[in-house]
Protein backbone atom coordinates (compact mmCIF):
# COMPACT_ATOMS: atom_id res chain seq x y z
CA UNK A 1 0.00 0.00 0.00
CA UNK A 2 1.07 3.96 -0.64
CA UNK A 3 1.96 6.08 2.32
CA UNK A 4 -0.69 8.59 0.84
CA UNK A 5 -3.19 5.61 1.45
CA UNK A 6 -3.10 6.13 5.28
CA UNK A 7 -4.11 9.47 5.18
CA UNK A 8 -7.09 8.81 3.15
CA UNK A 9 -8.15 7.13 6.37
CA UNK A 10 -10.05 9.20 9.12
CA UNK A 11 -10.31 6.57 11.47
CA UNK A 12 -6.35 6.18 11.81
CA UNK A 13 -6.11 9.62 12.87
CA UNK A 14 -3.00 10.57 11.24
CA UNK A 15 -1.63 14.36 10.43
CA UNK A 16 1.09 14.48 8.11
CA UNK A 17 3.88 17.27 9.78
CA UNK A 18 6.12 16.65 6.75
CA UNK A 19 7.53 14.45 3.72
CA UNK A 20 4.99 15.14 1.34
CA UNK A 21 6.68 14.77 -1.73
CA UNK A 22 7.25 11.39 -0.55
CA UNK A 23 3.73 9.66 -0.27
CA UNK A 24 4.08 7.72 -3.10
CA UNK A 25 6.32 5.70 -1.50
CA UNK A 26 5.23 1.17 -0.63
CA UNK A 27 4.48 0.25 2.99
CA UNK A 28 5.48 -3.44 3.00
CA UNK A 29 4.84 -3.80 6.83
CA UNK A 30 4.83 -1.72 10.42
CA UNK A 31 6.90 -1.65 13.40
CA UNK A 32 6.18 -0.05 16.67
CA UNK A 33 9.10 0.64 18.85
CA UNK A 34 10.79 3.01 21.47
CA UNK A 35 14.39 1.65 21.72
CA UNK A 36 16.97 4.10 20.75
CA UNK A 37 18.35 1.96 17.95
CA UNK A 38 15.99 -0.71 16.49
CA UNK A 39 17.73 -1.27 12.87
CA UNK A 40 18.67 -5.20 14.09
CA UNK A 41 14.67 -5.65 13.56
CA UNK A 42 13.76 -3.62 10.66
CA UNK A 43 14.04 -5.06 7.00
CA UNK A 44 13.18 -2.07 4.89
CA UNK A 45 9.60 -0.94 3.93
CA UNK A 46 8.46 -0.32 7.31
CA UNK A 47 6.11 2.40 8.68
CA UNK A 48 7.46 2.88 12.28
CA UNK A 49 5.04 3.47 15.37
CA UNK A 50 6.95 5.23 18.17
CA UNK A 51 5.62 7.02 21.50
CA UNK A 52 8.96 8.66 22.13
CA UNK A 53 10.22 6.98 25.26
CA UNK A 54 13.67 6.66 23.50
CA UNK A 55 13.92 10.62 24.05
CA UNK A 56 16.07 12.21 26.44
CA UNK A 57 17.28 15.74 24.58
CA UNK A 58 16.75 17.15 21.14
CA UNK A 59 19.85 15.30 20.04
CA UNK A 60 17.98 11.65 20.24
CA UNK A 61 16.26 12.77 17.27
CA UNK A 62 18.58 13.00 15.18
CA UNK A 63 20.38 9.69 16.36
CA UNK A 64 17.08 7.73 16.04
CA UNK A 65 15.56 9.36 12.63
CA UNK A 66 19.18 8.42 10.71
CA UNK A 67 19.03 5.15 11.97
CA UNK A 68 15.83 4.91 10.67
CA UNK A 69 16.70 6.38 7.36
CA UNK A 70 19.59 3.94 6.85
CA UNK A 71 17.67 0.79 7.47
CA UNK A 72 15.18 1.66 5.03
CA UNK A 73 11.91 2.44 6.78
CA UNK A 74 9.44 4.56 4.72
CA UNK A 75 8.04 6.79 7.39
CA UNK A 76 7.26 7.47 11.36
CA UNK A 77 4.34 8.09 12.87
CA UNK A 78 4.92 9.51 16.04
CA UNK A 79 2.23 9.38 19.37
CA UNK A 80 1.59 12.38 21.44
CA UNK A 81 0.53 10.95 24.37
CA UNK A 82 4.27 10.57 26.46
CA UNK A 83 4.82 14.86 25.32
CA UNK A 84 1.34 15.82 24.48
CA UNK A 85 2.78 17.13 20.92
CA UNK A 86 5.35 15.77 18.53
CA UNK A 87 8.97 17.55 19.22
CA UNK A 88 10.11 20.35 16.32
CA UNK A 89 13.98 18.75 16.36
CA UNK A 90 12.07 15.70 15.51
CA UNK A 91 10.14 17.32 12.52
CA UNK A 92 13.55 18.85 11.28
CA UNK A 93 15.20 15.25 11.67
CA UNK A 94 13.03 13.73 9.45
CA UNK A 95 13.10 16.65 6.92
CA UNK A 96 16.70 16.09 6.48
CA UNK A 97 16.89 12.74 6.26
CA UNK A 98 13.28 12.94 3.57
CA UNK A 99 11.64 10.79 5.96
CA UNK A 100 7.42 11.45 6.04
CA UNK A 101 6.35 12.09 9.28
CA UNK A 102 2.89 11.79 10.85
CA UNK A 103 1.82 12.65 14.25
CA UNK A 104 -1.46 9.44 15.96
CA UNK A 105 -4.32 11.41 17.43
CA UNK A 106 -4.08 10.33 20.89
CA UNK A 107 -7.51 8.59 21.15
CA UNK A 108 -6.02 6.24 18.21
CA UNK A 109 -4.30 3.01 19.41
CA UNK A 110 -0.87 1.77 17.41
CA UNK A 111 -2.66 -1.51 17.87
CA UNK A 112 -5.31 -0.24 15.38
CA UNK A 113 -3.19 1.51 13.15
CA UNK A 114 -1.21 -2.00 12.84
CA UNK A 115 -4.26 -4.05 12.00
CA UNK A 116 -4.99 -1.76 9.52
CA UNK A 117 -1.59 -1.96 7.74
CA UNK A 118 -1.40 -5.65 8.16
CA UNK A 119 -4.67 -6.75 6.50
CA UNK A 120 -4.13 -4.18 3.53
CA UNK A 121 -0.69 -5.26 2.70
CA UNK A 122 -1.68 -8.97 3.34
CA UNK A 123 -4.53 -8.20 0.81
CA UNK A 124 -2.51 -6.59 -1.46
CA UNK A 125 0.26 -9.50 -1.73
CA UNK A 126 -2.66 -12.57 -1.78
CA UNK A 127 -3.50 -10.61 -4.85
CA UNK A 128 -0.11 -10.12 -6.23
CA UNK A 129 0.29 -13.95 -5.60
CA UNK A 130 -2.98 -14.52 -7.46
CA UNK A 131 -2.05 -13.62 -10.11
CA UNK A 132 1.38 -14.87 -10.29
CA UNK A 133 -0.62 -18.30 -10.01
CA UNK A 134 -2.51 -18.01 -11.97
CA UNK A 135 -0.23 -17.03 -14.56
CA UNK A 136 2.12 -19.70 -13.47
CA UNK A 137 -1.24 -22.58 -13.86
CA UNK A 138 -1.59 -21.68 -17.44
CA UNK A 139 2.16 -22.04 -18.49
CA UNK A 140 1.94 -24.96 -16.80
CA UNK A 141 -1.19 -26.38 -18.39
CA UNK A 142 -0.18 -25.14 -21.60
CA UNK A 143 3.16 -26.39 -22.09
CA UNK A 144 6.26 -27.97 -20.05
CA UNK A 145 6.33 -27.55 -16.32
CA UNK A 146 7.27 -23.69 -15.28
CA UNK A 147 9.47 -25.05 -12.46
CA UNK A 148 7.14 -27.50 -10.74
CA UNK A 149 5.79 -27.09 -7.63
CA UNK A 150 8.51 -25.54 -5.62
CA UNK A 151 8.35 -22.38 -7.46
CA UNK A 152 4.69 -21.79 -6.19
CA UNK A 153 5.70 -22.87 -2.49
CA UNK A 154 8.75 -20.15 -2.64
CA UNK A 155 5.98 -17.33 -3.66
CA UNK A 156 4.26 -18.25 -0.72
CA UNK A 157 7.12 -17.79 1.69
CA UNK A 158 8.19 -15.02 0.29
CA UNK A 159 4.90 -13.30 -0.43
CA UNK A 160 2.70 -14.08 2.29
CA UNK A 161 5.40 -15.70 4.87
CA UNK A 162 3.65 -19.20 4.89
CA UNK A 163 5.84 -22.28 5.15
CA UNK A 164 4.79 -25.34 2.66
CA UNK A 165 5.27 -28.57 2.02
CA UNK A 166 3.72 -31.00 -0.53
CA UNK A 167 3.82 -34.39 0.57
CA UNK A 168 2.65 -37.86 -0.40
CA UNK A 169 -0.22 -39.89 1.44
CA UNK A 170 2.51 -41.74 3.35
CA UNK A 171 4.57 -38.68 4.39
CA UNK A 172 7.49 -38.89 1.51
CA UNK A 173 8.21 -35.00 1.28
CA UNK A 174 7.85 -34.23 -2.45
CA UNK A 175 8.42 -30.14 -2.37
CA UNK A 176 8.80 -27.75 0.18
CA UNK A 177 9.95 -23.85 -0.57
CA UNK A 178 13.51 -22.72 -0.15
CA UNK A 179 12.63 -20.42 2.27
CA UNK A 180 11.00 -22.74 4.34
CA UNK A 181 13.86 -23.34 6.22
CA UNK A 182 15.12 -26.98 7.59
CA UNK A 183 13.78 -30.43 6.69
CA UNK A 184 10.33 -30.81 7.67
CA UNK A 185 11.52 -34.19 9.79
CA UNK A 186 9.84 -37.46 8.88
CA UNK A 187 8.11 -37.98 11.57
CA UNK A 188 6.25 -34.62 11.36
CA UNK A 189 5.31 -35.75 8.09
CA UNK A 190 4.09 -39.20 8.63
CA UNK A 191 1.93 -37.24 11.25
CA UNK A 192 0.15 -34.78 9.23
CA UNK A 193 -0.07 -37.51 6.05
CA UNK A 194 -2.05 -40.00 9.01
CA UNK A 195 -4.17 -36.90 9.95
CA UNK A 196 -5.04 -35.85 6.20
CA UNK A 197 -5.62 -39.64 5.46
CA UNK A 198 -7.73 -39.74 8.70
CA UNK A 199 -9.87 -36.54 7.75
CA UNK A 200 -10.94 -38.00 4.09
CA UNK A 201 -11.73 -41.12 5.50
CA UNK A 202 -14.33 -39.49 7.55
CA UNK A 203 -15.58 -36.80 4.65
CA UNK A 204 -14.62 -33.54 6.33
CA UNK A 205 -14.09 -30.78 4.30
CA UNK A 206 -10.39 -29.39 4.32
CA UNK A 207 -8.68 -27.43 5.52
CA UNK A 208 -7.85 -29.90 8.10
CA UNK A 209 -5.60 -28.59 11.06
CA UNK A 210 -3.46 -30.21 13.28
CA UNK A 211 -1.69 -29.59 16.26
CA UNK A 212 2.01 -30.74 16.68
CA UNK A 213 3.20 -29.09 19.94
CA UNK A 214 3.13 -25.41 19.75
CA UNK A 215 3.02 -25.56 16.18
CA UNK A 216 -0.80 -25.96 14.05
CA UNK A 217 -0.92 -26.69 10.56
CA UNK A 218 -3.41 -26.65 8.19
CA UNK A 219 -3.39 -29.51 5.43
CA UNK A 220 -5.16 -28.98 1.81
CA UNK A 221 -5.82 -32.10 -0.45
CA UNK A 222 -4.10 -31.99 -3.84
CA UNK A 223 -6.73 -33.76 -6.11
CA UNK A 224 -6.64 -34.39 -9.31
CA UNK A 225 -6.79 -31.17 -12.01
CA UNK A 226 -9.19 -33.17 -13.84
CA UNK A 227 -11.61 -34.19 -11.03
CA UNK A 228 -13.96 -32.41 -8.30
CA UNK A 229 -14.11 -33.82 -4.86
CA UNK A 230 -17.73 -35.56 -5.81
CA UNK A 231 -16.76 -36.98 -8.99
CA UNK A 232 -15.26 -40.08 -7.84
CA UNK A 233 -17.07 -42.85 -6.81
CA UNK A 234 -15.71 -43.46 -3.39
CA UNK A 235 -13.02 -42.15 -1.50
CA UNK A 236 -11.36 -44.90 -0.76
CA UNK A 237 -10.63 -45.61 -4.96
CA UNK A 238 -7.94 -42.25 -4.45
CA UNK A 239 -7.09 -41.92 -0.76
CA UNK A 240 -4.19 -43.43 -0.80
CA UNK A 241 -2.64 -41.58 -3.94
CA UNK A 242 -3.65 -37.91 -3.36
CA UNK A 243 -0.74 -35.71 -2.47
CA UNK A 244 -1.60 -33.10 0.52
CA UNK A 245 -0.16 -29.27 0.35
CA UNK A 246 0.82 -28.32 4.38
CA UNK A 247 1.19 -25.07 5.65
CA UNK A 248 2.71 -23.99 8.72
CA UNK A 249 -0.61 -21.90 9.98
CA UNK A 250 -3.99 -22.29 11.21
CA UNK A 251 -6.15 -21.81 8.61
CA UNK A 252 -9.44 -21.69 10.90
CA UNK A 253 -9.41 -18.20 10.90
CA UNK A 254 -8.49 -16.99 7.36
CA UNK A 255 -10.83 -14.82 5.34
CA UNK A 256 -12.87 -16.47 2.12
CA UNK A 257 -9.62 -14.62 -0.40
CA UNK A 258 -6.68 -16.46 1.38
CA UNK A 259 -8.32 -19.90 1.62
CA UNK A 260 -9.39 -19.55 -2.37
CA UNK A 261 -5.84 -18.68 -2.97
CA UNK A 262 -4.45 -21.79 -1.62
CA UNK A 263 -7.18 -23.58 -3.02
CA UNK A 264 -6.10 -22.42 -6.37
CA UNK A 265 -2.45 -23.60 -5.50
CA UNK A 266 -3.45 -26.36 -4.59
CA UNK A 267 -4.68 -26.97 -8.07
CA UNK A 268 -1.52 -25.56 -9.50
CA UNK A 269 -0.06 -28.51 -8.36
CA UNK A 270 -2.39 -31.57 -9.15
CA UNK A 271 -1.19 -30.00 -12.43
CA UNK A 272 2.52 -31.30 -11.40
CA UNK A 273 0.34 -34.37 -10.06
CA UNK A 274 -1.42 -35.35 -13.28
CA UNK A 275 1.69 -34.28 -15.60
CA UNK A 276 3.93 -37.16 -13.44
CA UNK A 277 0.99 -39.30 -13.53
CA UNK A 278 1.12 -39.21 -17.43
CA UNK A 279 4.79 -40.16 -18.03
CA UNK A 280 4.25 -43.24 -15.52
CA UNK A 281 1.98 -44.19 -18.55
CA UNK A 282 5.37 -45.91 -19.75
CA UNK A 283 6.53 -47.64 -17.53
CA UNK A 284 2.95 -49.06 -16.63
CA UNK A 285 2.70 -50.40 -20.41
CA UNK A 286 6.41 -51.95 -20.07
CA UNK A 287 5.44 -53.56 -16.48
CA UNK A 288 2.29 -55.22 -18.50
CA UNK A 289 4.04 -56.51 -20.99
CA UNK A 290 7.06 -58.13 -19.16
CA UNK A 291 4.29 -59.58 -16.61
CA UNK A 292 1.99 -61.01 -19.60
CA UNK A 293 5.27 -62.76 -21.07
CA UNK A 294 6.30 -63.99 -17.38
CA UNK A 295 2.68 -65.72 -16.41
CA UNK A 296 2.25 -67.19 -19.85
CA UNK A 297 5.34 -69.04 -19.53
CA UNK A 298 7.44 -66.89 -22.55
CA UNK A 299 10.98 -68.27 -23.12
CA UNK A 300 13.25 -66.52 -21.38
CA UNK A 301 15.17 -64.95 -24.66
CA UNK A 302 11.79 -63.29 -25.19
CA UNK A 303 11.35 -62.37 -21.33
CA UNK A 304 15.33 -61.05 -21.29
CA UNK A 305 14.71 -58.79 -24.83
CA UNK A 306 11.66 -56.84 -22.79
CA UNK A 307 13.77 -56.11 -19.82
CA UNK A 308 16.40 -54.51 -22.44
CA UNK A 309 14.13 -52.47 -23.30
CA UNK A 310 12.43 -51.72 -20.40
CA UNK A 311 15.82 -50.94 -18.25
CA UNK A 312 16.95 -47.71 -20.45
CA UNK A 313 13.49 -46.13 -19.59
CA UNK A 314 13.51 -47.15 -15.84
CA UNK A 315 17.56 -46.43 -15.18
CA UNK A 316 18.36 -43.71 -17.69
CA UNK A 317 21.83 -43.73 -18.41
CA UNK A 318 23.11 -47.17 -16.73
CA UNK A 319 22.01 -49.43 -18.98
CA UNK A 320 20.44 -52.66 -18.24
CA UNK A 321 20.20 -53.37 -15.07
CA UNK A 322 22.11 -56.32 -13.46
CA UNK A 323 18.97 -57.63 -11.09
CA UNK A 324 15.43 -57.33 -10.12
CA UNK A 325 13.27 -57.39 -7.56
CA UNK A 326 9.12 -58.04 -7.31
CA UNK A 327 6.96 -56.70 -5.38
CA UNK A 328 2.90 -57.66 -5.21
CA UNK A 329 0.91 -55.75 -2.94
CA UNK A 330 -3.11 -56.51 -2.39
CA UNK A 331 -5.23 -53.41 -1.19
CA UNK A 332 -8.56 -54.52 0.13
CA UNK A 333 -11.81 -53.25 1.27
CA UNK A 334 -14.59 -54.58 3.27
CA UNK A 335 -17.65 -55.49 1.28
CA UNK A 336 -15.86 -56.06 -2.02
CA UNK A 337 -16.97 -53.52 -4.27
CA UNK A 338 -13.86 -51.55 -4.87
CA UNK A 339 -11.60 -52.40 -7.39
CA UNK A 340 -8.12 -52.93 -5.64
CA UNK A 341 -5.93 -53.71 -8.34
CA UNK A 342 -5.78 -49.67 -9.82
CA UNK A 343 -5.76 -48.57 -6.05
CA UNK A 344 -2.72 -50.81 -5.40
CA UNK A 345 -1.09 -50.15 -8.36
CA UNK A 346 -0.84 -46.48 -7.30
CA UNK A 347 -0.10 -46.93 -4.00
CA UNK A 348 3.06 -49.18 -5.26
CA UNK A 349 4.13 -46.18 -7.84
CA UNK A 350 4.04 -44.22 -4.65
CA UNK A 351 5.56 -46.05 -1.84
CA UNK A 352 8.57 -48.10 -3.87
CA UNK A 353 9.85 -44.40 -4.19
CA UNK A 354 13.29 -44.26 -2.49
CA UNK A 355 11.99 -42.54 0.95
CA UNK A 356 15.15 -40.07 1.03
CA UNK A 357 14.28 -38.73 -2.38
CA UNK A 358 12.72 -35.59 -2.77
CA UNK A 359 10.35 -34.18 -5.61
CA UNK A 360 7.64 -36.02 -7.78
CA UNK A 361 10.43 -37.73 -10.06
CA UNK A 362 14.09 -38.47 -8.98
CA UNK A 363 13.74 -42.06 -8.09
CA UNK A 364 10.29 -42.57 -9.72
CA UNK A 365 12.37 -45.50 -11.11
CA UNK A 366 9.51 -48.91 -10.85
CA UNK A 367 7.28 -50.27 -13.20
CA UNK A 368 4.05 -51.12 -12.04
CA UNK A 369 1.01 -53.40 -13.27
CA UNK A 370 -2.27 -54.41 -11.81
CA UNK A 371 -4.12 -57.53 -12.89
CA UNK A 372 -7.20 -58.54 -11.16
CA UNK A 373 -7.19 -57.19 -7.55
CA UNK A 374 -3.45 -57.01 -7.15
CA UNK A 375 -1.22 -54.65 -8.46
CA UNK A 376 2.92 -56.41 -9.44
CA UNK A 377 6.18 -54.11 -9.34
CA UNK A 378 9.18 -54.52 -11.30
CA UNK A 379 11.86 -52.92 -9.04
CA UNK A 380 15.60 -52.36 -11.67
CA UNK A 381 18.83 -52.33 -8.96
CA UNK A 382 21.49 -51.32 -10.52
CA UNK A 383 23.57 -53.13 -8.11
CA UNK A 384 22.90 -55.90 -5.40
CA UNK A 385 25.46 -55.36 -2.48
CA UNK A 386 25.63 -57.28 0.74
CA UNK A 387 26.26 -54.60 3.74
CA UNK A 388 28.94 -55.35 6.72
CA UNK A 389 26.57 -56.92 8.67
CA UNK A 390 25.55 -59.78 6.23
CA UNK A 391 21.93 -57.70 5.09
CA UNK A 392 21.11 -57.43 1.60
CA UNK A 393 20.67 -54.44 0.01
CA UNK A 394 17.38 -53.82 -2.06
CA UNK A 395 13.60 -53.30 -1.52
CA UNK A 396 13.43 -54.56 2.28
CA UNK A 397 9.70 -55.63 3.53
CA UNK A 398 10.15 -54.46 7.32
CA UNK A 399 11.80 -51.27 6.35
CA UNK A 400 8.93 -51.03 4.02
CA UNK A 401 6.90 -51.21 6.63
CA UNK A 402 7.91 -49.38 8.94
CA UNK A 403 8.22 -46.32 6.46
CA UNK A 404 4.34 -46.50 5.25
CA UNK A 405 2.16 -48.23 8.40
CA UNK A 406 0.95 -45.45 10.36
CA UNK A 407 0.11 -43.27 7.78
CA UNK A 408 -1.59 -45.76 5.42
CA UNK A 409 -3.37 -47.39 8.72
CA UNK A 410 -5.12 -43.82 9.04
CA UNK A 411 -6.31 -43.71 5.56
CA UNK A 412 -7.74 -47.89 5.56
CA UNK A 413 -9.71 -46.87 9.30
CA UNK A 414 -11.42 -49.97 10.34
CA UNK A 415 -12.69 -51.24 6.87
CA UNK A 416 -9.14 -51.82 4.22
CA UNK A 417 -5.99 -53.55 4.39
CA UNK A 418 -2.88 -53.83 2.48
CA UNK A 419 -0.29 -56.09 2.12
CA UNK A 420 2.90 -56.41 0.63
CA UNK A 421 5.02 -59.52 -0.70
CA UNK A 422 8.83 -58.71 -1.70
CA UNK A 423 11.11 -61.35 -3.44
CA UNK A 424 14.44 -61.94 -3.32
CA UNK A 425 16.69 -60.37 -6.28
CA UNK A 426 17.32 -62.17 -9.59
CA UNK A 427 20.32 -61.49 -11.92
CA UNK A 428 17.99 -62.91 -14.92
CA UNK A 429 14.72 -62.93 -17.28
CA UNK A 430 15.40 -66.93 -16.07
CA UNK A 431 14.43 -66.30 -12.54
CA UNK A 432 11.48 -63.62 -12.90
CA UNK A 433 8.62 -66.01 -12.96
CA UNK A 434 9.73 -67.51 -9.21
CA UNK A 435 10.75 -64.38 -8.05
CA UNK A 436 6.87 -63.77 -8.80
CA UNK A 437 5.45 -66.33 -6.92
CA UNK A 438 8.12 -66.20 -4.37
CA UNK A 439 6.41 -62.63 -3.44
CA UNK A 440 3.10 -63.56 -4.05
CA UNK A 441 3.87 -66.46 -1.45
CA UNK A 442 5.46 -63.59 0.75
CA UNK A 443 2.44 -61.53 0.66
CA UNK A 444 0.28 -64.70 1.55
CA UNK A 445 2.28 -64.99 4.91
CA UNK A 446 1.63 -61.15 5.51
CA UNK A 447 -1.84 -61.68 4.75
CA UNK A 448 -2.20 -64.17 7.63
CA UNK A 449 -0.63 -62.00 10.15
CA UNK A 450 -3.03 -59.12 12.15
CA UNK A 451 -2.98 -55.65 11.52
CA UNK A 452 -4.19 -53.22 8.60
CA UNK A 453 -0.73 -52.91 6.85
CA UNK A 454 1.61 -56.13 6.51
CA UNK A 455 4.69 -57.09 4.79
CA UNK A 456 6.85 -59.84 4.41
CA UNK A 457 9.58 -60.38 2.71
CA UNK A 458 11.92 -63.56 0.47
CA UNK A 459 14.00 -64.23 4.28
CA UNK A 460 11.02 -64.90 6.18
CA UNK A 461 9.92 -67.71 3.89
CA UNK A 462 12.70 -69.68 4.87
CA UNK A 463 12.34 -69.38 8.62
CA UNK A 464 10.24 -72.81 8.46
CA UNK A 465 13.54 -74.11 8.91
CA UNK A 466 13.42 -73.75 12.16
CA UNK A 467 10.60 -75.32 12.92
CA UNK A 468 11.38 -78.93 11.25
CA UNK A 469 13.05 -80.37 14.31
CA UNK A 470 9.66 -79.90 16.34
CA UNK A 471 7.31 -81.57 13.61
CA UNK A 472 6.05 -84.59 15.03
CA UNK A 473 7.94 -88.03 13.37
CA UNK A 474 4.73 -89.33 12.79
CA UNK A 475 3.85 -85.63 10.73
CA UNK A 476 7.64 -85.73 9.02
CA UNK A 477 7.01 -89.71 7.91
CA UNK A 478 3.53 -89.14 6.53
CA UNK A 479 4.53 -86.32 4.76
CA UNK A 480 7.45 -87.18 2.52
CA UNK A 481 6.17 -90.19 1.88
CA UNK A 482 3.16 -88.85 1.06
CA UNK A 483 5.53 -86.45 -1.84
CA UNK A 484 8.40 -88.67 -2.30
CA UNK A 485 7.43 -92.37 -2.13
CA UNK A 486 6.30 -92.22 -5.87
CA UNK A 487 9.73 -90.69 -6.90
CA UNK A 488 11.69 -93.33 -4.81
CA UNK A 489 9.67 -96.17 -6.60
CA UNK A 490 10.13 -94.93 -9.94
CA UNK A 491 13.58 -94.29 -9.12
CA UNK A 492 14.22 -97.94 -8.11
CA UNK A 493 12.04 -99.28 -10.95
CA UNK A 494 13.55 -97.05 -13.86
CA UNK A 495 16.73 -95.72 -12.64
CA UNK A 496 16.03 -92.47 -13.38
CA UNK A 497 17.40 -89.72 -10.89
CA UNK A 498 14.18 -88.08 -10.24
CA UNK A 499 14.84 -87.33 -6.60
CA UNK A 500 18.92 -85.75 -7.40
CA UNK A 501 16.84 -84.29 -10.08
CA UNK A 502 14.69 -82.82 -8.04
CA UNK A 503 17.15 -81.44 -5.27
CA UNK A 504 19.25 -79.59 -7.98
CA UNK A 505 16.55 -77.78 -9.61
CA UNK A 506 15.17 -76.81 -6.19
CA UNK A 507 19.13 -76.02 -5.69
CA UNK A 508 18.98 -73.74 -9.07
CA UNK A 509 16.21 -71.67 -8.06
CA UNK A 510 14.02 -73.44 -10.92
CA UNK A 511 16.43 -71.84 -13.63
CA UNK A 512 16.82 -74.76 -16.31
CA UNK A 513 19.97 -74.19 -18.03
CA UNK A 514 21.79 -73.44 -14.47
CA UNK A 515 20.51 -77.05 -13.78
CA UNK A 516 20.47 -78.86 -16.66
CA UNK A 517 24.74 -77.63 -16.72
CA UNK A 518 24.76 -79.24 -13.18
CA UNK A 519 23.47 -82.33 -13.91
CA UNK A 520 25.46 -82.07 -16.98
CA UNK A 521 22.08 -83.03 -19.52
CA UNK A 522 20.13 -81.35 -21.97
CA UNK A 523 17.50 -79.26 -21.75
CA UNK A 524 14.94 -80.84 -23.07
CA UNK A 525 16.03 -84.66 -20.69
CA UNK A 526 15.79 -82.34 -17.60
CA UNK A 527 12.11 -81.05 -18.85
CA UNK A 528 11.35 -84.91 -19.25
CA UNK A 529 12.42 -85.33 -16.38
CA UNK A 530 10.59 -82.68 -14.15
CA UNK A 531 7.35 -82.92 -15.76
CA UNK A 532 7.93 -87.20 -14.44
CA UNK A 533 7.90 -85.65 -11.30
CA UNK A 534 5.19 -83.36 -11.46
CA UNK A 535 3.06 -86.27 -13.35
CA UNK A 536 3.77 -88.59 -10.71
CA UNK A 537 3.14 -86.20 -7.55
CA UNK A 538 0.20 -84.28 -8.83
CA UNK A 539 1.80 -81.05 -8.40
CA UNK A 540 3.50 -77.94 -10.29
CA UNK A 541 6.95 -76.91 -9.45
CA UNK A 542 6.23 -73.94 -11.48
CA UNK A 543 3.81 -72.79 -8.24
CA UNK A 544 6.34 -71.48 -5.12
CA UNK A 545 3.76 -73.92 -2.96
CA UNK A 546 4.86 -77.01 -4.30
CA UNK A 547 8.40 -76.24 -4.36
CA UNK A 548 8.42 -74.87 -0.89
CA UNK A 549 6.43 -78.76 0.07
CA UNK A 550 9.21 -80.35 -2.07
CA UNK A 551 11.82 -78.93 0.13
CA UNK A 552 10.44 -79.41 3.57
CA UNK A 553 10.26 -83.06 2.46
CA UNK A 554 13.65 -83.04 1.22
CA UNK A 555 15.13 -81.72 4.72
CA UNK A 556 12.86 -83.99 6.39
CA UNK A 557 13.37 -87.35 4.94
Amino acid sequence: MRLRALLDTDALGLRLLGGEDELDRTVRGVMTTDLRDPSRYLSGGELVLTGLAWRRDAEDSEAFVRTLAQAGVVAVASGTAELGYVPEDLVTACARHRLPLFSVHESVSFATITEHVVRQVSGERAGDLAAVVDRHRRMMTSGPAGGGPDVVLDLLGSDLDLRAWVLSPTGRLIAGSKTTGPVLPADICAKLAAEHLAAARTGRRGPHRLALGSTTYSLFPVRSSGRSPQASRDVRETVLSDWLLAVEADAGDWPEERLDLLQGVTQLIAVERDRRDAARTVRRRLAQEVLELVQTGAAPAEIAARLRVAAPVLLPGLGAAPHWQVVVARVEWDGGDIEGGAVAQSLLEEILVDPLSTGPEPSDRIAVAHTGEEAIALVPLPAVSTEHDGSETGVLADVLLESVRDPLAAGLDDDGRVTLGVSAAVHSAEGLRGALEEARHARRVAAARPGRVCAAGHQELASHVLLLPFVPDDVRRAFTARLLDPLRDYDRRHRAELIPTLEAFLDCDGSWTRCATRLHLHVNTLRYRVGRIEQLTSRDLSRLEDKLDFFLALRMS
